[in-house]
């Protein structure tokens, strides 16, 4: 199907929409003024595979499969059949003092995925309650053991770890705390892993394990000035999202667990972005070689279809629980829904037989190489990331790696070029809750082809930002 097969086939069906959402609909992270003062929102009415189209029938590339979620692909009959199938028998039942067996099954699936011996699973509704749910269980756990002075969380600058008020104090970004603040006490943060700017904030910048080596050492530095006895956790995405895509150099997760052992602190693997392919294998944390205590995870489990999110948690962790009278008392209604757990179980089906994690890892040095054919341009200053997840920065001078001001970023990204991308096919991310970057995460289906059409796209359009500035 091309754009041309649709050419406005809803067109009084937009306008009512249109009208409909500037009256009634608050969108997520989202300035209202672009549909009280502006010509509306595009509204996505359907997707298939690797596209997406609007009410005026026009088709887009999903470079972000949704907002990383949609892994799979969209379009999948397969996945409603599993929902639709799963409603009928048993459509809602909760795990409060119950289970039913598609939660069982699927605690059981994720368990057989995780590292080390992470096998107890706790269900949520989405990412950043399974950020909550690890936040609490971690002092929780701690108290048990006759420590409740450990309490405190430390996670990385610009890391974006949820916003609920517990996992709004482990995020990193200070815009989107202040307006809540005061936010839960006890977040602490460190550098991130960001190796294009390891020079402003005084890392070695000339050699990458060095890099990484100082970066893990600054969460040895936060827990000894906090004091070991008051820190619960560290929580770290495997690949950092906000801020553009940072990847962890070598030897720097075998660093963080060695120094989290050291101390007698919980290492959390964020992986709510980075889990289920999105950087080759079911979890990163197996890409990256280091067993956490924890595993958040979300989005990708059923790529999208159904809402669902997980807590994975070490026998270590669970031990205090498994005999007597005592209790996590934590949950959600949705927590582990009979729905989507059939759903997740169809989906991570998909993922086996369709090999999509081995698709990524043979296809991401690729997809790195034809982004990094960018680089010749002058906006462009790096590309970063793994597996289908990468970032590239954009920059006002290349030699001096010189950003842009708030009102340049202003112009550049939210004034030109999320709309550009968009109006010439490509939905993907400007991003500037670090660095101005775009960041790309298209469904694990996508190969050599849809590189070169992604590079394409952007190519144009990043020559045209150049000129407006």
């Amino acid at each position: 199907m091309t754009t041309t097969d649709q050419a406005t086939p809803y067109p009084a069906a937009d306008a009512a929409l249109q009208q409909k959402a500037k009256d009634h609909l608050w969108m997520h992270f989202t300035r209202q003024s672009v549909m009280e003062e502006g010509g509306g929102v595009p509204i996505i009415v359907k997707g298939q595979g690797h596209h997406i189209w609007d009410t005026h029938g026009k088709k887009y590339f999903d470079g972000l499969s949704g907002l990383f979620v949609v892994n799979a692909g969209h379009g999948r009959k397969r996945l409603a059949e599993a929902a639709a199938k799963q409603a009928e028998e048993l459509a809602f039942f909760p795990l409060w003092s119950y289970a039913h067996p598609a939660a069982i099954e699927l605690a059981d699936r994720l368990a057989s995925y995780a590292p080390g011996d992470l096998n107890r699973v706790f269900f949520s509704t989405g990412g950043g309650e399974a950020v909550e749910t690890a936040f609490k269980l971690a002092k929780y756990y701690w108290k048990l053991k006759g420590k409740p002075g450990k309490h405190k969380v430390i996670s990385r600058a610009v890391a974006y770890h949820g916003t609920t008020q517990g996992a709004l104090a482990i995020t990193g970004i200070p815009a989107i705390k202040a307006m809540f603040e005061p936010v839960t006490p006890g977040g602490f943060r460190v550098p991130n892993t960001n190796f294009y700017r390891a020079a402003d904030v005084g890392a070695p910048a000339d050699d990458l394990v060095a890099f990484g080596q100082w970066s893990a050492n600054r969460i040895e530095e936060m827990i000894l000035f906090e004091g070991a006895d008051t820190v619960a956790a560290v929580f770290l995405e495997p690949v950092q999202n906000s801020g553009g895509c940072f990847p962890p150099p070598p030897g720097y997760f075998a660093r963080v667990r060695e120094i989290c052992d050291q101390y007698d602190v919980l290492l959390v693997a964020d992986e709510v972005i980075t889990g289920f392919g999105r950087i080759g294998n079911m979890f990163a944390s197996t890409t990256y070689g280091f067993e956490p205590d924890m595993i958040t995870c979300a989005k990708g489990m059923t790529s999208g279809y159904s809402p669902i999110g997980a807590t994975i948690v070490s026998e270590k962790l669970y031990e205090p629980f498994k005999h007597g009278d005592t209790a996590f008392y934590h949950g959600y209604t949705f927590g582990g829904h009979p729905v989507s757990s059939a759903v997740a179980l169809a989906n991570l089906d998909i993922f086996e037989e369709e090999k999509l994690n081995e698709n990524v890892r043979a296809n991401s040095p690729l997809f790195r190489s034809t982004l990094e054919k960018l680089t010749d341009l002058p906006i462009v200053g790096d590309v970063r990331g793994d597996g289908y997840f990468f970032g590239i920065e954009l920059v006002k001078d290349k030699a001096t790696r010189e950003t842009f001001n708030e009102e340049e970023s202003e112009r550049l990204l939210r004034g030109f070029l999320s709309k550009a991308l968009f109006e010439a096919g490509l939905y993907c991310r400007a991003d500037d809750r670090g660095d101005p970057v775009i960041q790309l995460a298209p469904p694990l289906t996508v190969g050599p082809p849809e590189f070169d059409e992604i590079e394409s796209i952007l190519r144009s359009v990043l020559t045209e930002a150049w000129t407006k500035l």
